[in-house]
């Protein structure tokens, strides 16, 4: 949801006089301490949240006392006490170096996944049951079915569980109380590689390099840059197309 710019100023109005002398800092205390009883609160919470969601990688720059006199004198109306010319020079540089460190921030933890997840593919492909095909996919087979194997065009039913290397969960079937559908040749190349060579009935553990999962992006979420994966899959049922 983007909210107008004269509903996004009003979030942070109400913390304007406990913030003044705190050097730059929000106090938690003062922050808790609003009432979130009303209709007319709540919203204003949500707008607040909305607001400091697009806020979070200024959060270790943004000066509060300075960002709250903007949002007053914007209310009220008042000129710029800062001269336009200026702020808007100013804005620039902040904005670049806040995407400078971020991007910094991303280089480095895209090389650190690269490391850890090469280190780990090693040590797993060592195991013994566990199998590595030609694009580095590494399965185990935890079941054997005895059902039919989809192929690249079939829509299949089935239970998972990702997480990674250092063990935590970005999704589940199995959290969601009920199992997945989606075609074969609809999902990361690593995965699709796995349903191909699983029978119907059959559980796998597989570990998908970064280079047939999600890449050198990631997803923009829990699943970083160069991220190995962790899979476990039950194929359950192929199913006809919708």
């Amino acid at each position: 949801m983007r909210l107008q710019p004269r509903i996004a100023l009003f979030c942070a109005a109400f913390a304007t006089a406990a913030l003044m002398g705190c050097e730059g800092r929000v106090s938690r205390q003062a922050i808790d301490a609003a009432d979130l009883e009303t209709p007319d609160q709540k919203a204003s919470y949500g707008i607040g949240l909305n607001m400091g969601s697009q806020l979070t990688e200024t959060k270790d720059r943004l000066d509060r006392p300075a960002f709250l006199r903007g949002v007053e004198d914007a209310l009220q109306g008042n000129e710029s006490a800062v001269p336009s010319d200026e702020l808007q020079v100013m804005l620039q540089t902040f904005g670049e170096e806040i995407q400078n460190a971020a991007q910094q921030d991303f280089d480095r933890l895209a090389v650190e996944n690269s490391v850890a997840g090469d280190a780990y593919l090693a040590e797993n492909g060592s195991r013994e049951g566990v199998m590595t095909t030609e694009s580095g996919l590494q399965y185990e087979v935890l079941r054997q079915g005895d059902g039919p194997m989809p192929g690249p065009e079939d829509q299949v039913q089935l239970h998972y569980r990702g997480t990674l290397i250092d063990g935590s969960e970005f999704d589940s079937s199995y959290e969601r109380g009920e199992p997945a559908q989606f075609g074969v040749g609809g999902v990361i190349p690593g995965f699709s590689e796995t349903l191909q060579l699983m029978s119907v009935g059959s559980h796998f553990r597989v570990v998908i390099p970064s280079e047939i999962g999600y890449g050198p992006q990631g997803t923009g979420g829990p699943i970083g840059p160069n991220a190995t994966l962790i899979f476990e899959i039950e194929l359950l049922e192929i199913v006809a197309p919708a």
